[in-house]
C-alpha cells in the first residue's frame, strides 16, 4: 500500500488512526488525533525522505551509541544499585555501602538460607541474588551485554565477590 502522507510504497507500512503510513512518516507522526490529522494533511514528496530510508538507522540507534560510549567511560546507564547514588552522572558510594558489605560478609560466613537472609535485609530472594551477583560492586559497568571498567569506587573486593559467586552457584544447584 501507499503512505498517505508522502506517497511512498513501503513494505513496512503501518496503520495509525486508520491511515496508512511508511515507517519514516510513522516515526515522526504525533500521537494525538488532532495533531495527527494536521500532520497528514501536510503532504511531502517521498523523494525528500529517501535519504532517511537510504541510511535507515533504527530509531534510538544514536542514543544507544551515545550510551555505549558513556558506559565505556565508566558512566552508569541505569539506576544506582544499593550502596551507590548517582551524582553528576557518576556512581558515588553512600551510607548503604556498609549494608552491602555486611550482606556479602554474612552470606559468606554464615549458613543462612537465601530466604532468611533476604528477609533480614528487607530484600526479595531475587533482589538478594541480584545484589550478590552485581559486578558494579567490583568497579565494573555492564551495558548492552558488555563489561566496562567503571569510574566509581568499589565496595567489594574481588576475593569476596568471587567467593560469594562460588557459594551462590553451590546453593542454586538442585540437591540430589
Amino acid at each position: 500500500m501507499t503512505c498517505e502522507k508522502c506517497g511512498y510504497q513501503d513494505p513496512r507500512e503501518t496503520e495509525k488512526f486508520e491511515t496508512t503510513l511508511c515507517h519514516i512518516c510513522n516515526h515522526f507522526s504525533p500521537d494525538e488525533k488532532n495533531s495527527f490529522e494536521s500532520y497528514t494533511s501536510e503532504k511531502i514528496d517521498w523523494k525528500i525522505l529517501d535519504t532517511f530510508r537510504k541510511y535507515d538507522q533504527s530509531v534510538g540507534s544514536k542514543l544507544k551509541k551515545g550510551m555505549d560510549s558513556q558506559a565505556k567511560l565508566g558512566k552508569v546507564m541505569t539506576r544506582a544499585p544499593l550502596g551507590y547514588t548517582i551524582t553528576d552522572g557518576s556512581l558515588v558510594v553512600n551510607q548503604d555501602a556498609s549494608k552491602v558489605h555486611s550482606l556479602f560478609r554474612v552470606f559468606l560466613e554464615k549458613d543462612y538460607s537465601l530466604n532468611s537472609l533476604a528477609k533480614n535485609y528487607a530484600l526479595s530472594v531475587n533482589g538478594l541474588k541480584k545484589v550478590l551477583s552485581n559486578r558494579t560492586y567490583l568497579g565494573e559497568i555492564k551495558f548492552a551485554g558488555k563489561l566496562n571498567k567503571g569510574s566509581h569506587q568499589t565496595i567489594i573486593s574481588p576475593e569476596i565477590f568471587y567467593a560469594v559467586q562460588r557459594k551462590l552457584k553451590e546453593k542454586s544447584r538442585p540437591e540430589k
